[in-house]
């Protein structure tokens, strides 16, 4: 009898963190952030309770490993959310207690690619397939590590 074939799956795995940030671009003068971000750019900032979502698969083999009956060991991807995500943004002020955004504008858009950043240090290499962070029920942001396209 022949083995059985290799099957095949994507792990997900959410995780929520709060935090507040003010959007301001150091670029535009105060006029013109209050114009395009308006409310958000309140000196004083607001918060969210952010939801990120990870979706890890073996992007070379997408298999689950036959002994484990994993596709990566949740032990290892809980310790790795908390120190690529929890431990850098949960109940900080990005804008201040994050060096990262101390030159990059706080958007969601920006907090995905930092997340995916943090994690593609700490997960076997070619594991992440994306990241979506929740900014509010209506705003969310998919990430893939995608680079600018060159014109």
């Amino acid at each position: 009898m022949a083995p059985p074939a290799a099957r095949l799956a994507r792990l997900s795995r959410a995780v929520s963190f709060s935090a507040c940030h003010r959007l301001h671009s150091k670029a535009l003068s105060d006029e013109e952030n209050l114009k395009l971000f308006g409310k958000c750019n309140n000196p004083n900032g607001h918060g969210h309770n952010y939801k990120a979502r990870l979706l890890i698969c073996l992007l070379f083999s997408l298999q689950i490993d036959p002994v484990s009956g994993m596709v990566i060991n949740l032990t290892d991807l809980k310790e790795y959310m908390q120190q690529a995500i929890m431990e850098p943004l949960d109940h900080k002020n990005l804008d201040k207690d994050v060096p990262y955004f101390a030159e990059v504008v706080s958007t969601t858009e920006n907090v995905a690619v930092f997340i995916w950043e943090n994690l593609k240090k700490l997960l076997p290499m070619g594991t992440l397939y994306k990241v979506k962070v929740y900014e509010t029920d209506q705003n969310i942001v998919v990430y893939k590590g995608e680079e600018a396209i060159s014109e």
